[in-house]
């Protein structure tokens, strides 16, 4: 159970990181390439197509990463 329950907060932390991330590659893109900003083209470019990315990407990294981190057993120790 706690692996689930971590990985969801994985998921929910992830899908706010990775929108962020592609929100700004999305900016990053509209400047660097020249998109028309006619009728709000670029603007939607970003939050329809780079964040929505960035949030499936960010969510799914987040929950395995953090589902994975939860599964180990714990820190190894030192033999003597």
């Amino acid at each position: 159970m706690k692996i689930v329950m971590v990985g969801f907060v994985g998921l929910l932390l992830g899908a706010i990181v990775g929108g962020s991330i592609g929100v700004g590659f999305g900016l990053a893109w509209t400047s660097i390439f020249h998109t028309s900003s006619f009728e709000g083209y670029s603007g939607m470019l970003v939050f329809y197509a780079f964040m929505p990315v960035g949030v499936i990407f960010g969510a799914i990294i987040g929950a395995v990463g953090l589902a994975f981190l939860a599964s180990r057993k714990g820190p190894a120790q030192a033999s003597r």
